[in-house]
């Protein structure tokens, strides 16, 4: 218990630094990274010696990383054709580390049932067993196999954090559309209701209408779509302000062209890059959003697995120095990190690129 209290300091500073510099240099300087992520290990080394266990984990784990990434990277480059290989030759490896987490959890939830050795209820041995041949990562606090949970798991969350990113996109992006092609009163009465719903606080909105709502997934998947379509309708309708002012949209207007024709064939085109960018970071908070309520008791309901819910079925483990709930708590901070990543690579590799006409 001492030795885990005394390294902790000094192995945050370590981790923090060395994933900062290796998200900022990252496939760009070697040198850079290895410069900026010794300066934490050699401070965390003076402040106390046993930080040098940590930093050996820390090295493996960002070596893995890179190497991931890498080899991932050039496995992509060998399959793809002409374009899409160079585009990927020429990616940072933050992004292809990115790909490779968010095809490995794909795997995960098209193939949960193949993979996991176990049933996502089943208990099969002891309360918190270690980790062992037989239970990879040991067991809950129940004795279920906690890696066949954190691949079920990973299904429950991907899913409902996909659906309801898909569902806030479609009613954020009619709103903002019928707001920027329209205009006057339409205009000022989405923004006006979408202004009151961003005054309430995200987490106590949610907290109260799940509390008085059924609790099943498709209530919650509803709730995170209501909340999460404010910040799309801001950007949409900014974006697309931008967008109905042009010539060419004023020359469409002119010509008797349909509202459909005015949103789907001169606005969408326009402003897909920012909204593809924004999609990618609505998804990251979902899962973030998700586990938070899960963490709380109103997102996914037991016996079925969520990475956030497992964290709070063992947070009480920790007293105990049993990993347990560390396990879909890095799993949730991995996928939200790469999803980021993947963003800001899409974002600047299509930054330069003509969405549509201009």
């Amino acid at each position: 218990m001492t030795d885990m209290w005394e390294i902790a300091p000094s192995s945050a500073i370590l981790v923090l630094g060395a994933a900062a510099a290796f998200l900022r240099y990252g496939g760009k300087s070697g040198i850079g990274a290895a410069v900026v992520a010794g300066l934490p290990i050699i401070c965390g080394a003076l402040w106390n010696p046993l930080v040098t266990k940590a930093a050996a984990v820390l090295v493996v784990a960002v070596s893995g990383a890179a190497v991931a990434g890498y080899s991932f990277r050039a496995m992509l480059a060998a399959i793809l054709p002409g374009a899409y290989s160079r585009m990927v030759r020429r990616a940072p490896i933050t992004a292809t580390f990115g790909l490779f987490v968010i095809s490995c959890t794909l795997i995960m939830c098209f193939f949960a049932g193949a993979i996991a050795p176990f049933g996502e209820a089943e208990i099969v041995g002891d309360v918190w067993e270690t980790a062992s041949s037989e239970h990879l990562l040991g067991t809950d606090n129940l004795g279920r196999d906690m890696y066949s949970r954190l691949v079920y798991g990973a299904r429950t969350t991907v899913f409902v954090a996909v659906a309801a990113s898909i569902l806030s996109f479609a009613f954020g992006m009619v709103q903002s559309f019928a707001a920027a092609v329209v205009g006057g009163l339409v205009d000022h009465t989405l923004s006006r209701v979408n202004d009151l719903l961003l005054a309430i606080p995200t987490l106590v909105f949610a907290l109260v209408v799940l509390a008085a709502l059924p609790q099943n997934v498709i209530v919650l998947i509803c709730v995170m779509a209501v909340i999460d379509q404010t910040r799309v309708f801001r950007l949409g309708r900014a974006v697309a302000v931008d967008v109905v002012v042009q010539d060419f949209f004023e020359a469409a207007r002119l010509r008797g062209e349909r509202w459909g024709w005015l949103v789907f064939r001169e606005v969408l085109p326009n402003v897909l890059t920012p909204l593809v960018a924004e999609f990618g970071l609505r998804f990251a908070y979902a899962i973030l959003f998700l586990s938070s309520l899960s963490f709380l008791g109103l997102g996914i309901q037991p016996p079925q697995a969520d990475w956030g819910s497992m964290v709070k079925d063992n947070k009480d483990g920790l007293i105990f120095l049993v990993p347990a709930a560390l396990y879909p708590g890095i799993a949730v901070a991995v996928l939200a990190v790469s999803v980021n990543m993947v963003v800001d690579w899409i974002q600047d590799h299509t930054a330069s690129m003509k969405g549509g006409r201009t």
